[in-house]
């Protein structure tokens, strides 16, 4: 009888005869990156304790909880925010009326590059992409009625993070709540900015105080608040691919936490308030490896390399937008089912949190009812499919397990690469993920161009005649002239001289080596505005510049 070795070695070559067979008659579609086959041979060297474990344990490859969401369901957010505070406004009373349970503030671009409505480079800008927001006054009224104790705030702002963070804990003030029972995430990520996105204000080390100050401000004043989302997702979406928006976003992580010991901080005081923002694309299987191989990864990082040994230090707690690059303008809905399961692999992939594109953002910023069906979209899918009765069901896949190794492997080797460069801030200096990421993001392009990737209703499958689109949302240019002149207002009824003050200490308080948050607090109270604070900051720490050498 055939010991267990020499039955597998027989049974594969049978299977093998079997494939030559089949290939004589169905010649295979297209090279693929997956091997036709995977068996145990593919993770032999697997050690389930180690590599795999159970959830809530380390290194946490299965998930963060133990139960997962058989006792809590992760947070269903929309990203939305649109035109003026008012209207976002309405807009986050409807989506909390239709089921949501985490808000996220999207701004309008003069808000994420720090500056005023009225500024000549916000013009035709102003509440476009995002909510504009001026003053204290705007945050005010975006939660006018939103009562902050209960509810979970994330805001998708990097340079001025601060600054903005700073209104929503004087708005927290005005309604009475406690400091420290605010709960939400500011993004704060201002390295991915220069590689991915490029709404960066100052220079990256003067940058990175800011973040360090937030660290340690939220860390003694409100623990119950993300002090940095990574924006994995961010580097993603700008043409990286998925090995690199791992390895990219930690080695911007490990940046961060380098800056805050270095500042004096301890890395089981600030790390457990490290969250992700990750992307779910289309690649089912290598998304929930992806999301996996992240987990372990970084739970080796903080204990192994910087002797973290708190288990919430060690965790990788994440949010997952499903990724807007890959939807179509062409028969957008098409978008549903794509969205649907992308939102599948960031939920079998083990999220906390989940926001899902709408089927018109290759169009627009989403119209209500485009963004209603995103939401529900993830209430079928936590109260209908069954995907999230068990944990981690795909675990023991010899193709999930063996991806989920690859993702790993490959991560730690650009991670290695990078430190050899001097770390994130010198290889954004270099120029080296740019341009890591611009040849991958040039490679994919080329396989749509050539058709080895097929995007349906893109290069494949195309109507002569495309139908006239649905509704579409505009944002009216009066806008900003009303955001203008409620601008205008403020300043004639605001205390000026207090305002004054308040801008002369934080350029004092900017020459030294003082934590800058309670001092943007104070100054945020005054009415000073968004674009008079960061015009210090700009004057003080400089303003960034990309080289050619990055572009």
């Amino acid at each position: 009888m055939y010991n267990t070795e020499e039955r597998f070695r027989a049974a594969q070559t049978q299977y093998e005869a079997r494939v030559e067979k089949a290939l004589a008659r169905f010649p295979e579609r297209k090279p693929f990156a997956a091997a036709r086959l995977y068996t145990p041979q593919d993770i032999a060297a697997t050690d389930y304790t180690g590599d795999i474990g159970f959830p809530g344990a380390y290194p946490f490859t299965r998930g963060i909880q133990p139960t997962m969401y058989r006792g809590r369901l992760w947070t269903m957010r929309q990203y939305s925010g649109i035109a003026s505070a008012e209207e976002t406004n309405s807009l986050y009373k409807y989506l909390l009326s239709m089921g949501t349970t985490g808000l996220s503030v999207a701004m309008d671009l003069p808000t994420q590059i720090g500056l005023d409505s009225d500024s000549p480079l916000a013009t035709g800008e102003v509440g476009k992409v995002g909510v504009a927001i001026d003053s204290l006054q705007d945050m005010e009224d975006i939660f006018e009625g939103i009562p902050l104790a209960k509810v979970s705030t994330s805001m998708t702002i990097n340079a001025p993070a601060a600054v903005l963070l700073a209104m929503y804990i004087a708005v927290g003030r005005k309604q009475g709540v406690p400091t420290n029972e605010l709960r939400g995430t500011i993004q704060n990520d201002i390295l991915k900015e220069y590689i991915a996105r490029g709404t960066y204000i100052f220079p990256p080390r003067p940058s990175m105080r800011l973040v360090t100050d937030t660290f340690a401000y939220c860390s003694a004043q409100i623990p119950h608040w993300n002090t940095i989302s990574v924006g994995a997702y961010h580097i993603r979406e700008a043409g990286a691919s998925m090995v690199q928006e791992v390895a990219f976003a930690f080695a911007n992580a490990i940046a961060y936490i380098e800056a805050s010991l270095a500042a004096g901080q301890k890395v089981d005081d600030f790390a457990p308030n490290i969250s992700w923002i990750f992307t779910a694309g289309l690649d089912f299987f290598p998304e929930i490896a992806k999301f996996r191989a992240a987990r372990r990864l970084w739970a080796k990082l903080m204990k192994e390399r910087f002797g973290a040994t708190k288990e919430k230090a060690q965790m990788l707690r994440f949010h997952v937008h499903t990724a807007g690059s890959v939807l179509t303008a062409q028969q957008p809905d098409n978008n549903i089912v794509r969205i649907t399961w992308q939102a599948m692999a960031a939920i079998l992939g083990g999220t906390q949190s989940l926001a899902t594109c709408a089927k018109d953002e290759a169009l627009s910023i989403p119209i209500r009812e485009s963004a209603t069906l995103a939401l529900r979209t993830q209430q079928l899918l936590a109260h209908e499919s069954g995907i999230a009765d068990t944990i981690d069901p795909l675990a023991g896949s010899y193709y999930i397990e063996h991806l989920t190794n690859e993702i790993e492997a490959q991560a730690t080797e650009y991670i290695r690469k990078i430190d050899k460069l001097g770390g994130a801030v010198a290889a954004i200096e270099q120029g080296y993920m740019q341009a890591e990421m611009a040849a991958h993001a040039y490679a994919h392009q080329q396989s749509i161009e050539h058709k080895d990737r097929i995007v349906v209703g893109v290069n494949e499958f195309v109507k002569e005649q495309e139908a006239t689109q649905g509704e579409v949302l505009h944002v009216d240019p009066a806008v900003g002239v009303r955001q203008i002149d409620k601008l205008r207002r403020l300043k004639e009824s605001r205390d000026n001289h207090a305002v004054q003050f308040a801008l002369d200490r934080l350029r004092r308080t900017c020459r030294t080596d003082e934590n800058l948050m309670p001092c943007l607090i104070d100054t945020v109270e005054t009415y000073a505005t968004l674009g008079e604070i960061c015009d210090v900051l700009r004057q003080e720490f400089g303003e960034y510049v990309q080289p050619k050498s990055a572009l």
